[in-house]
């Protein structure tokens, strides 16, 4: 199972990652994509499915056309984790 990061340690991957912030009242992640169009949105959707499952890490997302707000959190952990950032990372090199 995937330790939870300390209080230290993320914030110093969190101040690595483009736009990521914290959630408030919740230990986890959170950052708001932009496409172009809603297939450019499920297309990127799609690739981080295929990801997640291989890294059996699920992310919480809703997606509205163009918009796909994900919020990162390792649940068996009870907090953010190496997964958490791992997967921040790949999903903004994905998006760009």
């Amino acid at each position: 199972m995937a330790k939870k990061l300390t209080d230290d340690a993320r914030r110093q991957a969190l101040a690595t990652l483009s736009g990521w912030e914290e959630v408030e009242g919740r230990e986890a992640i959170r950052k708001i994509f932009q496409f172009a169009d809603f297939n450019a949105a499920f297309g990127w959707m799609s690739r981080i499915a295929l990801l997640a499952e291989k890294m059996d890490h699920h992310p919480e997302w809703f997606n509205v056309y163009n918009k796909v707000d994900v919020t990162l959190a390792t649940h068996d952990a009870g907090g953010i984790t190496d997964l958490d950032i791992t997967m921040a990372q790949a999903m903004d090199r994905f998006a760009s």
